[in-house]
This record gives C-alpha cells, sequence and structure tokens, in this order.
C-alpha cells in the first residue's frame, strides 16, 4: 500500500513545506486531490485573493500557483510526494530500508556489523536514536 500526500511548499521569510492532503493510498488518487487544490489551497498567512493563476510543470505532477492580493503576490509549488518505505513500487521500498546486518547512522549511511560504515544507495526512511 502506498502512501501519498500532496504538498503545498514556498518561501515566507523561511522556506516552507505545508501538507495539504495525507494518506492517499495511490499516485492517482494523491493526483486528484492535488487538482481539486489547485483552486482552493489559501496559504496560512492569510492572503485575499484577488487573482489565481495556474502553472503546470512539465512532469504534470507539479504546479505554480502565483495568487495575486490586495497588495501582494504569493507564490508556492504544490506537488504530490510518496513515502518511499511504504511504495508500491517494490525497488523503491526495498531501497528505503537498511540492508540485513546493517545498522542506520544518523547521516543516512549503515555501519555493518563488522563496523565499516556503507553510504545509503538511494533514498532512506530512519527513525532518529532515542524516539
Amino acid at each position: 500500500m502506498g502512501d501519498w500526500v500532496v504538498i503545498a511548499q514556498y518561501s515566507n521569510d523561511v522556506y516552507r513545506t505545508e501538507f495539504i492532503c495525507r494518506g492517499q493510498e495511490t499516485k492517482e488518487q494523491a493526483l486528484k486531490a492535488l487538482r481539486a487544490a489547485l483552486h482552493t489551497y489559501l496559504p496560512s498567512k492569510g492572503i485575499v485573493e484577488k487573482r489565481r493563476r495556474v502553472y503546470r510543470f512539465a512532469d504534470q505532477e507539479s504546479y505554480l500557483v502565483v495568487i495575486k492580493g490586495r497588495v501582494s503576490e504569493w507564490e508556492c509549488t504544490l506537488r504530490v510526494a510518496e513515502l518511499v518505505s511504504d511504495s508500491t513500487d517494490p525497488a523503491v521500498a526495498e531501497r528505503a530500508r537498511p540492508e540485513d546486518g546493517a545498522v542506520p547512522l544518523e547521516d543516512g549511511a549503515a555501519q555493518l556489523e563488522d563496523g565499516v560504515a556503507e553510504a545509503p544507495d538511494g533514498p532512506q526512511d530512519r527513525i532518529p536514536p532515542g524516539y
């Protein structure tokens, strides 16, 4: 089972990511939720919308939303993302898990039982020590 989300990314003094929709089981469900959010999503900063323009990126899985307010213009990118450890693509999910006998380190590398550190091959999901 997949775990897909719809996110908005923008800069407002600092770079931010907001989760718009979580828990979508398929990419198609996430894309449907993304397309619904294109015309309804408003940032948490409370802009008063006068006009909205939506630009599609070539991958057709992410969009640039430009909202013209009373005194300012605001931009964000809306896109879908998949939790790699829950991917329905076995190759992606397998690369997200440490290999047998490997212990994840803080930087995402793995330390094998013989004490040799190994660099991660692809995306890694991990739980930091102490949690």
